[in-house]
């Protein structure tokens, strides 16, 4: 994992742990751990091209994953004061077996101390 080099060690650590925590809660459809990382703005570009808002991502995370295997490689983190942008790139199963692969880049906001993802945007192969 790259990081800005400027970045609070206490801070990088946090997004690594906040970044591992969504990959496995897109994967488990986890929408407990979305109500508290998402920001009451976020917005989600999804692989098909249709932007949902909060609401929304939480209506699709609700639904099984299609997918399964999901690993992040590759991941930047980069620290811009209150603002963070990770990208990565994912491998994972689609259902009929066979790889999968994408990228993903996700904008998080510290806001009133706490780190919150205001906004997503993901691809799929």
């Amino acid at each position: 994992m790259k990081q800005d080099a400027a970045a609070n060690p206490a801070d990088a650590d946090t997004l690594r742990r906040l970044n591992q925590n969504f990959v496995r809660a897109v994967e488990m459809s986890d929408v407990s751990y979305f109500e508290e990382a998402l920001a009451e703005d976020f917005l989600n570009s999804n692989p098909d091209g249709s932007l949902v808002d909060r609401a929304g991502f939480l209506a699709q995370i609700a639904r099984p994953a299609m997918i399964s295997n999901l690993e992040a490689h590759d991941v930047r983190i980069r620290i811009l004061g209150d603002i963070a942008i990770i990208h990565a790139r994912t491998t994972y199963r689609k259902p009929d077996g066979r790889a999968g692969a994408g990228r993903y880049t996700d904008v998080w906001a510290r806001r009133q101390g706490q780190w919150l993802c205001v906004s997503a945007h993901v691809t799929r192969g």
